[in-house]
């Protein structure tokens, strides 16, 4: 496999895909909806661990580990931070 040398991410980006030009609004609006999208995933995540979380009594349950359980609430209230400033 070839390596490219790069100096600089935009150099990278410009030899994968090309040029890409982005209005303000547009890459905001792209930005909000990547958010939205993920904290839709994390909160998926833990509404299937609380209603069936793994356990000595349940070892079928769906499983998240710890850290990420913590991880994961921390996140989602960065997340609606951000959103809330963007709308």
């Amino acid at each position: 496999m070839k390596r490219m040398k790069i100096t600089n991410e935009n150099e990278w980006i410009m030899k994968k895909i090309g040029p890409i030009s982005l209005d303000g609004v547009t890459a905001d609006r792209i930005t909000l909806l990547n958010l939205k999208e993920w904290r839709s995933f994390l909160r998926k995540e833990l509404k299937e661990w609380k209603k069936n979380p793994q356990s000595d009594s349940n070892p079928a349950g769906y499983w998240i580990h710890p850290e990420d359980l913590t991880i994961n609430l921390r996140t989602i209230e960065a997340i609606n931070h951000l959103i809330k400033q963007m709308e």
